[in-house]
């Protein structure tokens, strides 16, 4: 079967699987102990910290280990939102945000918090002025994605950033799909956290990171807690963490593989789907949002499936359950359309002849089953 689920998951590599076992093997103590294998597994979990917060140009007191993108969404968001209440309890977001992002806002929502979810504009980002708009005297957080996990768009954050910046507001921005597909780094002087996935860039599962600038005040989500200083608890993944450590020094930005890639689907699936995306110059090219008008994407994704080829219909955290994509909902289609919307990913082992391939397939799957659904009536009235 050929994989174009990449935004999902990926395969963990060779060196990063190679690491995670020598670390299992050799450094399997309590990175808290305070015997020497305790104290050997430690220096593997700083060693592997200061590898990536060199790559990200960060201070490593501010980059903590978690599980993964979710548990980091959840505790950057709501330890900041609890570090800043003293001021204020209002939240800006969007509303195409990944489900841990939403988990996290809808849980300080019930400690009193109010939140205003954005909607994208018809290119697929947050309207900077609406955001603007949006502010409040108690305003405390902003909370909005880097890529989109659905189609791929970029958000402005640098835009974003100078006026929250001007407003004294903390910024967070999941970045779990854009580490290691986007400069990262480049961004990290705008924000004052990030949330990162280490399975999205070939390393183990079940380990992340979120950075948190030292000089931001933040309430731990529980109290009384040792590792991590006191950030989350639990063990400390040693061996996770320097298989993610390996995986981040691996890595490599095709983005002009990636667009010729994407430009090869539209033309191999001869314009019988309408492509959901952004401006070029805000557009990840390796996530392509789409719908065959009049068909629906779970039988899109199962066609494809039947031909080997291992699609999505979107993030794979919300992929059972209802509601259709938040990205195109965000964007004002109509119902229909997002019960339509499906994903395609593509990454590192992906070749031309399987992109070709899979834009032949998606022509066939649209010749079979297309009812010719007007693209004007896709959007919402």
């Amino acid at each position: 079967m050929f994989y174009f689920d990449y935004a999902a998951t990926t395969k963990m590599s060779e060196r990063a699987r190679e690491t995670f076992m020598e670390a299992a093997e050799s450094f399997y103590g309590n990175s808290e102990s305070l015997h020497d294998i305790g104290t050997d597994a430690r220096a593997v979990l700083e060693k592997s910290r200061d590898l990536i917060s060199s790559y990200l140009g960060i201070p490593a007191e501010g980059l903590y280990f978690t599980s993964g993108g979710t548990e980091g969404n959840l505790l950057a968001i709501v330890s900041l939102a609890m570090g800043a209440s003293g001021k204020g309890k209002h939240i800006i977001s969007s509303m195409a945000e990944h489900a841990s992002v939403h988990s996290a806002l809808g849980f300080l929502e019930r400690l009193g918090f109010e939140v205003t979810r954005l909607p994208f504009t018809e290119k697929g980002t947050v309207d900077v002025k609406k955001l603007e708009a949006a502010i409040r005297p108690d305003t405390v957080l902003v909370s909005v994605q880097h890529i989109n996990q659905e189609i791929g768009t970029i958000q402005p954050i640098e835009e974003i950033s100078r006026m929250v910046r001007r407003r004294g507001l903390l910024f967070h921005s999941d970045c779990v799909q854009s580490f290691g597909k986007a400069d990262v780094a480049r961004m990290i002087p705008y924000v004052d956290s990030i949330t990162l996935s280490s399975h999205k860039i070939h390393g183990p599962k079940g380990v992340g990171a979120v950075y948190i600038h030292p000089s931001c005040v933040m309430a731990p989500v529980f109290p009384h807690l040792s590792h991590e200083k006191g950030f989350r608890g639990g063990t400390v993944n040693v061996p996770g963490i320097a298989g993610f450590a390996a995986a981040a020094e691996e890595i490599l930005i095709e983005s002009e593989r990636d667009w010729e890639y994407r430009t090869a689907l539209k033309e191999a699936s001869g314009g019988t789907v309408v492509f959901i995306e952004g401006e070029r110059a805000m557009q990840l090219p390796s996530i392509v949002g789409g719908m065959i008008p009049g068909v629906q994407g779970q039988l899109v994704l199962l066609e494809c499936n039947k031909a080997g080829f291992a699609i999505s219909t979107g993030s794979a955290c919300q992929e059972h359950h209802e509601g259709g994509s938040k990205a195109v909902e965000a964007m004002g289609y109509a119902e229909e359309a997002m019960d339509q919307f499906f994903r395609i990913s593509f990454g590192r082992h992906t070749t031309k002849e399987e992109i070709l391939s899979l834009g032949e397939t998606l022509k066939k799957i649209a010749a079979a089953h297309s009812a010719g659904t007007a693209m004007q009536d896709l959007f919402a009235r």
